[in-house]
């Protein structure tokens, strides 16, 4: 393998030479012994992915990295890099071309039928396209100027913004922030394999950076057979905590995965969720039967679709089955209240691999004095208390705790405390 890269390399930038490879030498695909028969359901595609980078082909990368042509990454692109390499976006091994594209932005698959529901591509401005060679590689650095990556071009392709914007997001409206990032990103997708250099620990929660091969190992470690996942990009509440619950009592194990990659600027922060997840771990979870880990992918606030792509995400970690709630991944009026749940049903079971579980908006009833949902209260509407995100984040701003009946009262004092700072 040394050999093939090495032969590749050798090619590139000859005495300063910008001319690209030629011919283009076939991408590395391999997996190492943690991803080549994976514990429990497969991966999605059947494969782990592994684009990490041995020790000897980052040297390698890093013995050309001053010769190679340079491009800045964002915060979610380098989410997205980091994904593919680890196999969380399982079988993408790079960032998509055309023909997988325009099938995912149309039917929610890719080229091959498997369903995918979001594309991953890396825009770039005409400049920046017209700069790069196809058949040429290329360095990718993250927003603090580091290389931290390979992207081996294999295409360039303009795109249809308002088309991805109406069929992934529902909605050309530039209010909506998924639509927003693709309005404001250049108009040309580059396409091809990736490498990441190497897997650092997380800058924040080294503890918690839990990758797809790991949590396959910690879920056959435990003799976790089935394995509920939960996304969350917002802090745990009282209706969380009771539905995760409900879905463990079915399963041998729940896999708490809040999101930490890029999210909206409103957003409670990702250390300020995390330490409220620590909180519930350390009072209210049986430490046995959960693992609280990070998912580095960032948000796209797709709504339904992006509850498939989350869905399959946990596959990939592991998962049998995943807790699909209320307007999942949604934002503002833009969805219906269950649309995230009737997605599900445009495809077999057997596409997706893994199972939803549907859930309905939890509240606290007043009168059985527990929390339920109107599948199992007879309470009239008057009888039930829930709040709205926006009116929680107004009291913890104020320095009021919300009721008990909504928040535990040790995560609503840590929320007021980061609320406040």
């Amino acid at each position: 393998m040394k050999k093939v890269l090495k032969k590749s390399l050798n090619f590139l930038l000859r005495s300063g030479d910008r001319s690209p490879l030629h011919p283009l030498t076939p991408s590395i695909t391999r997996g190492s012994p943690l991803t080549e028969q994976p514990y429990g359901i497969p991966p999605h595609g059947g494969q782990l992915i592994n684009r990490i980078a041995t020790p000897a082909e980052r040297q390698e990368f890093l013995d050309q990295a001053d010769r190679l042509p340079r491009l800045p990454l964002d915060e979610r692109a380098v989410s997205d890099l980091v994904m593919i390499a680890i196999g969380g976006f399982s079988p993408l091994k790079g960032f998509m071309e055309q023909v997988d594209y325009e099938q995912v932005v149309t039917d929610m698959r890719l080229s091959n039928g498997l369903p995918w529901s979001v594309p991953i591509t890396l825009s770039v401005t005409e400049e920046v396209a017209d700069s790069l060679k196809e058949g040429s590689w290329v360095r990718l650095d993250d927003p603090q100027g580091n290389f931290v990556g390979i992207l081996e071009l294999t295409q360039k392709y303009h795109y249809n913004k308002v088309h991805e914007a109406t069929n992934v997001y529902k909605t050309d409206d530039d209010k909506h922030p998924g639509v927003a990032v693709i309005y404001q990103q250049g108009p040309v997708n580059l396409a091809g394999p990736i490498w990441l250099l190497q897997r650092d620990p997380h800058p924040l929660f080294p503890a918690y950076q839990i990758d797809p091969a790991t949590s396959r190992a910690a879920f056959q470690e435990r003799g976790w057979k089935t394995v509920v996942g939960f996304q969350t990009r917002n802090p745990i509440h009282r209706a969380h905590e009771y539905i995760q619950k409900c879905a463990l009592e079915t399963v041998d194990g729940l896999f708490l995965h809040p999101l930490v990659g890029a999210t909206k600027s409103d957003d409670i922060p990702a250390d300020v969720r995390m330490r409220c997840y620590e909180i519930m771990m350390d009072k209210y979870f049986p430490s046995d039967r959960v693992i609280l880990a990070i998912n580095p992918s960032a948000m796209r606030y797709a709504g339904p679709r992006e509850a498939i792509f989350h869905a399959l995400i946990r596959k990939n970690y592991g998962c049998t089955h995943f807790i699909v709630g209320r307007d999942h991944a949604g934002v503002g009026d833009y969805y219906g209240t269950y649309d995230a749940q009737y997605i599900f049903d445009e495809f077999k079971p057997e596409e997706l691999g893994i199972t939803p579980m549907k859930f309905e908006h939890a509240f606290y009833c007043t009168r059985t004095q527990s929390m339920a949902t109107t599948k199992t209260s007879p309470s009239t509407p008057e009888e039930r208390i829930h709040l709205s995100g926006t009116k929680v984040r107004a009291l913890l701003r104020d320095g009021k705790l919300p009721p008990p009946e909504f928040s535990r009262p040790e995560v609503a004092a840590e929320l007021i405390q980061a609320m406040q700072g």
